[in-house]
């Protein structure tokens, strides 16, 4: 039982599109509104970048940059919620979080691709 749940969250994991498909997909039949069903996977999928992003790190380099992640993701909040500060004048949290957290899907969903294609480089590289 456990190594069928362990299979399952690597699958989520090593293909974090196919986490956005099933959760939009589920997030649709429940609300039945196209737009919260795409942000909801959008909020998903971005848990899934960040892990996907940590583990593609640990295969390429063999080390853990898990604090720089963590380190990425609350300079961005900082920043964000500064940036919104000096332009709004007041925090609005709600407005902030959803705005910080889809930043980090867009940063991580680059990272994720980048360093994908990176790691297929250097396997091929070490295959020569």
């Amino acid at each position: 039982m456990a190594s069928i749940f362990s299979t399952i969250i690597a699958i989520f994991v090593l293909i974090p599109f196919l986490g956005y498909f099933i959760s939009f997909i589920l997030a649709k039949e429940i609300m039945k509104n196209h737009r919260k069903a795409v942000h909801l996977a959008i909020d998903v999928t971005t848990f899934l970048l960040i892990v996907s992003v940590h583990f593609i790190v640990i295969a390429i380099w063999q080390t853990s940059y898990l604090w720089l992640i963590f380190l990425i993701i609350c300079s961005i909040g900082v920043l964000f919620a500064i940036i919104y500060w000096k332009a709004k004048g007041e925090i609005h949290y709600p407005k902030v979080l959803r705005g910080f957290w889809r930043l980090n899907f867009l940063l991580f969903f680059t990272a994720y691709i980048t360093l994908m294609i990176t790691g297929l480089i250097l396997r091929i590289l070490d295959l020569y």
